[in-house]
This record gives C-alpha cells, sequence and structure tokens, in this order.
C-alpha cells in the first residue's frame, strides 16, 4: 500500500491545469509495481522547490521532466502537484547532460562515465549514444561489453517514453499505462491497436469500464463485435475469480449485459462466435473459459481411468498388517481408523477427511509403514511449502509440493512431469486437499501412472481453494471412491481448546472460550482492537508462552481491506516489530520484515502463500535476501512486487498453514466473511493457542453462518457419468 499521499483526497475547489517543467532533485518514494511517485522538482523559471505525486516510468534523479497537472492541499504533507500527464524533457546544456547520465537512468553509465562522455563529446553526448554508440568506445573504460549496455538501456529508455506518451494521448491515466507498458513492454502500442479490451483481463487493476473507455477513444463502437465478446469473456473470468469453473449462459448473459449496457439479444451471436472461435467452451446451457474446461474433463477422465485401471497385487493379510501396526507404533487404533487403514492398503483411490484430532495422520502412517514392509513405495505431497513441511514432520517422510514434484519447467512453460513422462512410485498421499483447485488437480492426475494408487487427505469443512473449482468436496460428494469421514476426536487432542472448539465451532454452537488455549478478548471499535492484536503479539504473548512474535504468532483477519484489515494491521506491526529496519529503495518493505509470496515464480522456485523473512538487502547489486524454512532465495529489485508483508494474512491465505499461535481479529464490519468455515479454518491454524480479538456479536454470526457459496462445478456429475 501507498503511504497516504492526497491523490485520493477530494478537493472542494478544483484547481486548474498547470503546467511546470524543471529538474527531478530527490526521488523521495517510488513503488516500481504501479508507477506510484513521489518526487521534488526544482522548476526552470523561478528555481523553487516543488513536491509533485503521481504515476510515473522511467523517471530519475537529474532529469527535467515536463509535468501537467492540478496542485493539491494537503495537512500533512503540504501544497503538491498531483500529477495528470508528463513527459521527459533531454537536456540541452553539458552540465545538464552530465546530471543526466550521472543519475543511473542508463545502465552502464554512472557519475565517472558521464564525465568522461561529456568531456569527450559535449554538448554532443546524447546524439552519440542515439546515433553513433560505435563512438562510445572511444572513452576510456567503455569497451564493446559496456558500449552495448548503453545504446540498449538508451534504446528502452527512449521506447519507454514514446509508448507512455502515446498511451496518455488516448486518455490512459499514467498509472493505468505503467501497468500496461510492463506488461506488454514494447509491444504495449501494437496489442492497444489490435484489441483494448485485453487490458481488462490482462491488467490487475484495470476494469472492463476502464479498457472500454480507452477503446472508446480509439474509435470502437458500443455494439462492436470486439467490444461484446471481450465483455463476454470479462464475465467468464470473473466467474473463475470467484471460483466458478463455469457460468450458466442465462447467468452470463445477464452479467454481460449488465457490464456492456446492451440487451441480450445483441449477445446472442457474439457468444456463437466465442464459442466457434474455441475463446469459449459450451456445453448444454454452460459456458467454460477452454483452459478451465479441459482441467474438470481432464480430472474427471483421469480420475475414473486411475479408479479403473488395477494395481499389481500385493499379499496383505489386513487383519495381521493392523496389528502389526499397532504394537510397532504403540498405538490402538480406533474402529474408524482401522477401517481407513484396511480401505488404505488395498485401494485404488481414497479420500480421507476429517477435523484437527481425529487421527488422519496416525491412519497415514499407518498405511505408509504396512506398503513399505511389503517393498512399496510412495511419494508425499501437498499444495504449499508449510503444508509440505508439515506433512514431512508428521511422517518423517520426504514430502514436496505439488509444483515441485511435477518438476515445472519456466523454460519449458509446463510441468516435465505429465502422461508422457510420469512419475514413478506405488502411491502418491495428498495432504491438504481442500487447497486444491482444479487446474492443481488435473496437471497432478496426469503425471500420476494408471498403475499408481491414490490418497486423498483434508477437512473438507474447511474453505475451498483459493483457485476455481471445489476438488475435495465434488469427489466425496460423488462417491464413486471409498471415502473414510474420522469423527471422533482422541482424548489427547480433546484436551486442547482449539481443537474441542473447532468441532464445537463446525457442529454451528458457540465456543467455550478459556484462559490458557482459546482465548476470546472483546473489543468492538476496531482501533482499539488493533491496539490490542499489537499488545498481544508483541508483549503478551511473548511474555506468557515465551513465543517470537515474527516467527510464531500469525495474525489473522477475514479481509485485507478496511480499517481492520490485513493491510492495516500490517503496517502497525511492522512499525511495532521492525521499526529499525533498513529500508529497501524506494519501497515499504525493511530489512527484518516478514514477507510473503503473492504468486508462483518457478524460476526462483517460491510458490504464492511461502513465507520468509529479509535477511539481507544489497541496494548495488540491486538484490534481496529472503529465508525460507527450507532454503534462502535471492530476489532481483524488480521481483519485489512479488512480495508483500506477512506479519497479517487473510484467512484464505493462511489454510494450509499451522503456526504455534493463532491471533484472529473478528468484527461485525468483516459482515462479508463471518461464516463458519472462515472462523472454523482460522482457529485450526494455531497448535498451541488461539485468540480471538473482536466482538462476540461477529463469532456468533459466525458460528450460525453455515451457508457457503455454491461455486459452479460439474466435476461430481462427470465422475457419476452424468455428463
Amino acid at each position: 500500500m501507498e503511504p497516504v499521499f492526497p491523490e485520493n483526497k477530494p478537493q472542494l475547489d478544483i484547481e486548474p491545469l498547470i503546467t511546470l517543467e524543471g529538474v527531478v532533485e530527490r526521488i523521495v518514494y517510488e513503488r516500481e509495481a504501479t508507477g506510484f511517485f513521489v518526487g521534488r522538482m526544482r522548476t526552470s523559471n523561478t528555481h523553487e522547490f516543488v513536491t509533485f505525486v503521481g504515476n510515473l516510468m522511467a523517471v530519475s534523479e537529474g532529469e527535467t521532466i515536463r509535468v501537467t497537472g492540478r496542485w493539491v492541499e494537503d495537512r500533512k504533507f503540504g501544497r503538491q502537484i498531483r500529477v495528470e500527464t508528463y513527459e521527459t524533457v533531454v537536456p540541452n546544456t553539458v552540465e545538464g547532460i552530465e546530471r543526466y547520465l550521472g543519475s543511473g537512468l542508463i545502465e552502464g553509465i554512472g557519475p565517472v562515465f558521464a564525465k568522461r562522455l561529456v568531456e569527450a563529446f559535449g554538448a554532443e553526448t546524447l546524439r552519440v549514444i542515439d546515433e553513433e554508440p560505435k563512438r562510445l568506445r572511444r572513452v576510456p573504460g567503455i569497451g564493446k561489453k559496456r558500449a552495448d549496455q548503453i545504446r540498449a538501456s538508451w534504446a528502452s529508455h527512449k521506447a519507454i517514453q514514446s509508448i507512455m506518451i502515446f498511451l496518455q494521448g488516448h486518455g490512459i491515466s499514467t498509472a493505468q499505462a505503467v501497468k500496461i507498458y510492463k506488461h506488454y513492454g514494447d509491444k504495449a502500442v501494437a496489442v492497444l491497436r489490435e484489441n483494448p479490451y485485453r487490458l481488462a483481463y490482462d491488467i490487475a487493476g484495470i476494469s472492463f469500464r476502464g479498457a472500454d473507455k480507452i477503446a472508446s477513444r480509439m474509435g470502437l463502437a458500443k455494439d462492436s463485435m470486439e467490444r461484446i465478446k471481450a465483455g463476454l469473456l470479462h464475465a467468464l473470468s470473473e466467474g473463475v475469480s470467484d471460483g466458478h469453473v463455469f457460468l450458466q449462459e442465462e447467468e452470463l448473459l445477464a452479467s454481460a449485459s449488465e457490464l456492456l449496457e446492451l440487451p441480450l439479444e445483441q449477445l446472442t451471436v457474439p457468444l456463437k462466435a466465442l464459442v466457434a472461435q474455441k475463446e469459449a467452451v459450451r456445453e448444454n446451457d454452460t459456458l467454460y473459459l477452454p483452459v478451465f474446461h479441459a482441467a474438470e474433463t481432464g480430472c474427471a477422465k483421469l480420475l475414473k481411468r486411475l479408479m479403473a485401471t488395477p494395481y499389481d497385487p500385493v499379499s496383505i493379510q489386513v487383519e495381521n498388517a493392523i496389528r502389526w501396526v499397532e504394537k510397532k507404533g504403540a498405538i490402538t487404533l480406533s474402529p474408524e481408523q482401522q477401517e481407513a487403514v484396511r480401505i488404505g492398503v488395498t485401494a485404488k483411490v481414497m479420500v480421507i477427511t476429517g477435523g484437527p484430532g481425529t487421527g488422519k495422520t496416525t491412519v497415514i502412517n499407518s498405511i505408509l509403514a504396512i506398503l513399505e514392509k511389503k517393498g512399496l513405495s510412495f511419494l508425499l505431497t501437498a499444495p504449499t511449502g508449510r503444508a509440505a513441511k508439515r506433512m514431512e514432520g508428521a511422517t518423517g517422510h520426504d514430502a514436496r509440493t505439488i509444483h515441485r514434484l511435477l518438476e515445472y519447467s519456466p523454460k519449458q512453460g509446463g510441468f516435465i512431469r505429465n502422461e508422457t513422462n510420469p512419475l514413478e512410485t506405488d502411491l502418491i498421499v495428498v495432504d491438504e486437499m481442500s487447497m486444491v483447485d482444479a487446474p492443481l488437480m488435473h496437471a497432478l492426475l496426469q503425471a500420476i501412472p494408471p498403475f499408481c494408487r491414490l490418497i486423498l487427505v483434508g477437512d473438507v469443512d474447511q474453505l475451498p481453494s483459493v483457485g476455481p473449482g471445489n476438488v475435495l468436496f465434488d469427489i466425496i460428494a460423488s462417491q464413486t471412491a471409498p471415502i473414510v469421514r474420522l469423527k471422533t476426536v482422541f482424548r489427547q487432542a480433546a484436551r486442547s481448546g482449539i481443537v474441542s472448539n473447532a468441532h464445537v465451532i463446525n457442529q454451528g454452537n458457540y465456543p467455550a472460550f478459556n484462559d490458557t488455549d482459546f482465548v476470546f478478548v472483546k473489543r468492538q471499535d476496531s482501533q482499539r482492537a488493533l491496539d490490542t492484536v499489537i499488545e498481544l503479539v508483541t508483549k503478551r504473548i511473548p511474555a506468557k508462552f515465551g513465543l517470537d512474535p515474527v516467527r510464531d504468532i500469525q495474525v489473522l483477519a477475514p479481509l485485507r481491506r478496511g480499517d481492520a484489515g490485513v493491510t492495516r494491521l500490517n503496517e502497525a506491526l511492522q512499525e511495532a516489530l521492525n521499526p529499525n529496519g533498513t529500508p529497501i529503495a524506494k519501497r515499504l518493505l525493511r530489512c527484518g520484515d516478514k514477507v510473503m509470496q503473492l504468486r508462483n515464480n518457478y524460476d526462483l522456485d517460491v510458490y504464492n502463500g511461502d513465507v520468509g523473512v529479509i535477511t539481507l538487502a544489497d541496494d548495488e547489486a540491486k538484490e534481496l535476501e529472503v529465508t525460507f524454512e527450507d532454503r534462502v532465495v535471492i530476489y532481483r529489485y524488480e521481483d519485489l512486487d512479488d512480495l508483500t508483508l506477512a506479519y497479517a494474512a487473510t484467512v484464505h491465505k493462511a489454510q494450509g498453514s499451522e503456526y504455534p499461535a493463532v491471533v484472529l481479529l473478528f468484527l461485525p464490519q468483516h459482515y462479508m466473511m463471518l461464516q463458519r468455515n472462515v472462523l472454523y479454518t482460522a482457529v485450526t491454524r494455531g497448535k498451541q493457542l488461539a485468540v480471538i480479538v473482536g466482538d462476540a456479536k461477529a463469532v456468533g454470526m459466525a458460528v450460525r453462518n453455515s451457508r457457503i457459496t455454491r461455486r459452479n462445478t460439474a466435476l461430481t456429475a462427470r465422475l457419476r457419468n452424468e455428463i
């Protein structure tokens, strides 16, 4: 989140547009992901210092720029100009050129080489770089490699400026222009001319309506085929964002009609065109984006093939094996667990589900021990790094994330393990199955050989996957594979207030709080609640339980935005836990911060939800070191937009992870997410301690709200051969 500068503050009196030109003296703040920029410039005419705020790209200290915008007044930051459009102005004096090049704007040129270049070429320096780059090698210290670097960087800088001017000329804000250039690069203009509606589903933060305004300025008619097709695809994409694999035709047309402000009858022909062009898939009265249709149909086909293909028989006296494993582990399996083991050592595909403390891990360990004794091989996997690490600790065997198991190759743009190069094993066990979405399940099933066995383990009462689909729920609902639901909470687990109350919540009853491991702190005001969370994390919990506030305590909230949201919590926790961390150049991150990876980065082998700590920053090399649980990863500065503060996280983001302690902020203003499965998922993230800070009414609302938004999926029907 950018600092609160006045760009979003309403002005009672709208100031007229003005244009200022001057030299950028200092960059106060810059966020590369959005181009949000705060700088100080010395104006050319009056030589006064002016603060300017806006979304600018490729602007460096020492550069001359011309900005157009309006004055805004802020109590804290004073009078500033909010930039609406801008352009760079190439300096024409020797002094200006030297400062311009010495700013670091062009790779390969710093203050030393800027001085040498100006001494060699004078006022002609920029023309030489642009038109006669071979002459650069006459300058002492500039060889072929550095000359090529300078030429490439100069060309890139010029391209950025020309593209930004084009985009701004078509009514695109500077903030949007930065995002567009970052996504498309030098092809940005060509992409927009071909189909401006690509912005709506390619660029985060640009809505269909935003792309529509741009398209209108570029001359596309409101009822044009391209506009309607783009609106239909956008409506389908919005459905995917809500977890749906498909939309009903009636639902899709209604959504697109509202979006496009066109009657339904005008949408039917473009929809047929999308299907004919294979940009959408029709199945009866449902419409899919092709990738998700392939994922769902592929999951059904491969699961049915797996269940139908026999495995090489292994002679197992099951009852003897159960007695052996009990004696070996000095355990007594419950009747439920014994039944799960019976099925697990004989079934081709099975599902084990149950809440905390019901002994899922004991069942898995028993099955693995029996099959290992018989000489069978197995692989263990989970959707996230934390879940895989936890699985590894619980079983004593190596466990990997699904992405690592399938050996994703950035070079090939896909998984190395697939139907033509399957995994080599007799059994695969997948933990935390509720987190696995349809596309990832499809990729996994493609890599499982037909003779292999498959055991799916998870808690079906937790939140569904962030991505589209509801795979675990659908497989259980289909009843096409053996399902074992473990319900008995073991005595040792039942002594935990977290475990016992999780089951109470899941049954729709209000939990019984205590003062040992399942604590409620009443706070109704959001600011007081936030202050209490800070005090708990920084003082009270570490003092009483000896837990590290960064490593061992995770703060959770249902929503990201708002006074009691994750973003606000992270800002406050960073200031409380890491006030003296060295700031990382022009970003809100500091050395020592707890951070989370926001999307899969296959090149770095880090994945959405991975949590680590920034342990080193090198401004000169423009690299950052993040220490995760099992490895150290070096980030380039340009990859840092994939990281966010992780002192606090949404409940959804924390799924699949466990922490010694969790602190959940839960208030009525979170009403959109006050659901039973949200509360259940949140409290079960804590192993030793769960603290809820908030309003009892919010807890009650969540406990009573068992309504789960139904996702549009057809996997259950496909597995039953109903489609």
